[in-house]
């Protein structure tokens, strides 16, 4: 599995998110693309510890389960996740500086040192760095994103 702190997997992510346009026709879901930016930030964010985020104490937060959700299963549609990842709903006007802190935040998370101490996640709790990683980059590989929402896994 693709991992954010492989520096080429982030580089495979800003060359599709360069593909990208403000108008595009949602694949992933209902989102625009402007709230997808802002919330893949926002959900970067909270990895970071920069966006507190409530808990949820699910099933999901217990292994097997975690583990298998992470790393194997797609994720269900309709998931329940961090309502605050959702609360920014910036507009096609903010598109630019929408990219360029998504950038910064894909950078900052995927080259923090192997020393630094990511957030607990709502859903899964504590995590390790290598489920960090994963879980940050399946959000930003179309594929993945895809058949989170029953799209199968295509281009």
């Amino acid at each position: 599995m693709p991992s954010l702190f492989s520096a080429d997997a982030r580089r495979a992510i800003a060359a599709r998110l360069d593909r990208l346009a403000p108008d595009a026709t949602p694949r992933w879901g209902r989102m625009n693309a402007p709230r997808m930016l802002a919330h893949l930030s926002d959900a970067m964010r909270m990895a970071m510890g920069d966006l507190l985020v409530k808990p949820k104490w699910l099933p999901l937060r217990y292994p097997p389960l975690k583990q298998l959700i992470i790393y194997w299963i797609p994720f269900p549609k309709g998931a329940p996740t961090a309502p605050e990842i959702f609360a920014r709903k910036p507009d096609a006007s903010e598109w630019a500086s929408e990219r360029r802190e998504l950038d910064a935040l894909i950078e900052r998370c995927g080259s923090a040192p192997p020393e630094f101490t990511f957030a607990h996640h709502p859903l899964f709790g504590k995590l390790s760095r290598r489920a960090w990683g994963v879980l940050g980059y399946r959000p930003l590989d179309p594929p993945l994103a895809a058949a989170r929402h029953g799209r199968g896994g295509q281009r």
